[in-house]
């Protein structure tokens, strides 16, 4: 590909275009992850990608910290229950979760995954 496609090409793509390309490619280099889009459901796998949205419930007894993570090829929703935070854990941070992931009707869910953070 020559420098005027690859010019043209970064010119016409959108920010989410490039962010999701950026992030399949810096998921793809993680040992022993899949990709959100071909994991199969009921399995478990090690996911890597980036938080989108965080949204805690704070209701007395039942609280949950949930983040969206998304890879460039799809989304999964992360569920932590019992925690209202965790440290390090912001909106754009690299995140790499290992966990059963269940099918619902609204997506994709992991609960109580292992994690890390990714530099």
């Amino acid at each position: 590909m020559g420098f005027l496609e690859r010019f043209r090409r970064r010119l016409t793509e959108t920010d989410e275009q490039r962010l999701a390309s950026e992030v399949q490619e810096w998921a793809s280099r993680v040992p022993g992850s899949v990709r959100i889009a071909s994991c199969a459901g009921r399995t478990r796998v090690k996911l890597a990608g980036v938080v989108k949205r965080i949204t805690v419930t704070p209701i007395q007894g039942s609280e949950s910290l949930e983040a969206v993570i998304s890879d460039g090829t799809g989304e999964v929703s992360v569920v932590w229950m019992g925690r209202r935070s965790i440290p390090g854990l912001t909106l754009g941070t690299h995140v790499v979760v290992e966990g059963m992931v269940a099918d619902e009707h609204a997506g994709r869910r992991m609960v109580n995954p292992t994690f890390e953070f990714a530099a």
